[in-house]
């Protein structure tokens, strides 16, 4: 994680903010009852003066999240249509959401599917292309008010999603499809603009792909997006929404099993998570 900034870190199984590199553990709290607070009342909160403590060297860091929900947003940016149009049968329907005024929204994990730093990420056993698609994150509470940001994994098959575009519900949503972490960036101290991503694969110890982009390049505003997915819909502790990315593996290339996937944004700090796949019936 960034040596500045203000970030709520899940260590051990408990709740920590850390500010410019001084840690504090915020006793009794924990993600579900942060996010069902105000953005006001969480900030009073997180302004209140702790002891400073020093974390274990080797705590475990979890995934920030609880019982929240986590949703994505498709199509957002340039690379991701052009690549939703490579794979397709039909590339129609992402030419059409690229530029209509509704956004894509899709149902990715529960809590129990997501991993968290270090943990492993799987791929589907009857998919034969698979790739990582890092995103910023964005954590809203109860209000649907923004409260910070993360980075996130939406582990895809792109066999599968690319065969036919009805078969997205399972090309996205598996158990190990999502890793989020390492840390919220709060969002009083924290602006996603023109922020620095980057996805480095590696196996067997080498870098088999690795490349850039910017949250600059997001045809969507993450307002616009925040709005429509609260649209008829409550969140009582709130949710997390992935917002698109903008870097896609090329054709010829899927995840293997081995595989070790790092992403990283600017002011967040790094994920990286270890590649498994499902054994399968």
């Amino acid at each position: 994680m960034p040596a500045g900034g203000r970030h709520l870190v899940q260590l051990d199984g408990d709740t920590y903010m850390k500010k410019d590199g001084s840690w504090s553990r915020l006793d009794g709290a924990s993600i579900d009852s942060l996010l069902r607070l105000s953005v006001d009342e969480l900030r009073r909160l997180l302004e209140e003066k702790r002891p400073v403590v020093s974390p274990r060297e080797d705590a475990a860091i979890g995934a920030p999240i609880q019982s929240q929900e986590v949703w994505a947003a498709g199509v957002t940016y340039r690379r991701s249509l052009e690549a939703r149009a490579d794979e397709a049968v039909s590339s129609d329907p992402y030419d059409r959401v690229y530029m209509a005024a509704r956004p894509e929204l899709f149902f990715k994990a529960t809590a129990n599917r997501v991993r968290g730093h270090g943990q492993p990420i799987f791929i589907r056993s009857d998919s034969t292309w698979d790739v990582p698609e890092p995103e910023l994150a964005v954590v809203c509470n109860s209000r649907m008010e923004v409260v910070g940001y993360t980075i996130g994994n939406d582990v895809s098959s792109r066999s599968i999603e690319g065969e036919n575009p009805l078969y997205l519900p399972q090309a996205k949503v598996f158990d190990g499809s999502c890793a989020l972490g390492p840390a919220i960036a709060l969002a009083w101290d924290y602006s996603p603009s023109d922020r620095a991503i980057e996805l480095a694969i590696s196996r067997d110890e080498a870098v088999v792909y690795h490349n850039t982009t910017s949250t600059a390049a997001m045809r969507r505003e993450i307002p616009e997006l925040v709005d429509y997915l609260a649209r008829d819909q409550r969140f009582d502790a709130g949710c997390v929404l992935l917002t698109g990315t903008g870097i896609v593996p090329p054709p010829d290339f899927t995840l293997q099993e081995g595989d070790v996937v790092a992403i990283r944004i600017d002011g967040i700090g790094e994920l990286t998570n270890p590649v498994r796949r499902h054994a399968g019936s």
